[in-house]
């Protein structure tokens, strides 16, 4: 086994709680982004796995092995950095065979390692460059050969892409996936970017103040996310959150914008007459016509290659972002409507900022469970 198992993970630096008491499993083979903002604890959660960082209190066990106590060279980890954290005076050769002459590899299997990795990341022609030779493309391909040549049990990515060009992230997000389950490797990914998180992961962990708040596959988070700071962090652009308090009639339970009808999707019958906010993703909403439409005021729209943005007004002055596929027909200025296809919602308690699940979760998780 090559899973990872944290329960009970402390970490404080001075009088702040850095890590709070995390709990975190992650099956063998499995690719889970650590996602959250700047200051939430993820590099210190990657640091005290690796065992560059000893906690306070907690367990740590890689494939089944409690590790907490033991030297980093001794965990069968791997780790690549968001500054690549290569030796200066090492040529790409040698910093990626760094891991295997460490364990006293022959010259013959530490060439052949090399070798291998780097042809499978596409850098063999650079092997003999210092690092100050390198784009930040081959450096970024570099520490990540250096991470996977010993072929770790775990391997540790802190948001190892922030530092590349655009193009190189593009293409990234489409090798690395591919890569990562050719080796068959447990992967712990950070990163703040949700498109990252989307296309790497198998589950993602939201971190926020030291605790993971949410994990599930991302389409989950995504859709169904945990509270409102989750929900606003995923998508681009941000979700619209209205105040809103749902109605019952005989066509079933509904809100109402700017006093038309907009119908919810089944399983919200025990909240009609709560105070809630509905989150609407931009890219559920378009310029229509209807008995249902909602009367709007065109504020501005922002072109964005593969999309337009759009931003509104209703007649109470809430603002709303409508995002639909660049060469779309739509009004740019003046009053307009707009069809809200609220089957997609998520409404959270106007208190808390939690999410409210619908009767049919409850249901799908109860036949998962029977099954």
């Amino acid at each position: 086994m090559s899973g990872l198992k944290i329960t009970g993970l402390t970490k404080r630096f001075k009088d702040e709680v850095v890590l709070d008491d995390l709990i975190l499993e992650i099956a063998e083979g499995e690719t889970l982004v650590l996602f959250g903002p700047s200051g939430a604890g993820k590099t210190v959660l990657l640091r005290c796995i690796a065992g560059a960082v000893d906690p306070e209190a907690g367990r740590i066990q890689i494939g089944g092995a409690d590790v907490t106590d033991l030297p980093p060279e001794a965990r069968g980890v791997g780790m690549a950095f968001q500054n690549f954290a290569l030796f200066p005076h090492m040529s790409a050769f040698d910093n990626i065979a760094s891991p295997l002459t460490a364990q006293r590899f022959s010259a013959e299997k530490i060439k052949e390692g090399v070798t291998d990795i780097a042809r499978l990341l596409k850098i063999e022609h650079v092997l003999d460059h210092a690092p100050r030779a390198l784009s930040n493309g081959q450096k970024q391909r570099t520490a990540l050969a250096r991470a996977l040549v010993a072929q770790p049990k775990l391997l540790l990515l802190d948001d190892p892409l922030r530092n590349v060009d655009a193009k190189l992230r593009f293409e990234m997000r489409l090798e690395l996936p591919r890569l990562l389950a050719g080796q068959g490797t447990t992967v712990v990914y950070v990163t703040q970017d949700y498109k990252e998180a989307m296309a790497f992961a198998d589950k993602i962990a939201v971190l926020v103040d030291g605790r993971i708040v949410q994990i599930g596959k991302p389409e989950d988070v995504y859709l169904r996310p945990a509270d409102m700071r989750i929900a606003e962090q995923f998508g681009d652009p941000a979700i619209n959150f209205l105040d809103v308090t749902p109605e019952r009639d005989a066509e079933g339970v509904h809100v109402r914008l700017s006093g038309k009808r907009v119908a919810l999707a089944d399983g919200y019958e025990a909240i009609v007459g709560r105070d809630c906010i509905i989150g609407i993703r931009p890219e559920a909403i378009r310029f229509a016509d209807g008995a249902n439409a909602v009367e709007v005021t065109i504020e501005a729209e922002t072109p964005f290659n593969e999309k337009t943005v759009t931003l509104v007004t209703t007649m109470r002055k809430r603002e709303i972002l409508i995002s639909r596929p660049a060469g779309t027909p739509a009004p740019a200025d003046g009053t307009a409507t707009i069809d809200i296809d609220a089957s997609t919602a998520v409404l959270f308690d106007r208190a808390t900022g939690a999410r409210i699940a619908p009767d049919t979760d409850r249901t799908s998780k109860q036949e998962e469970e029977a099954a």
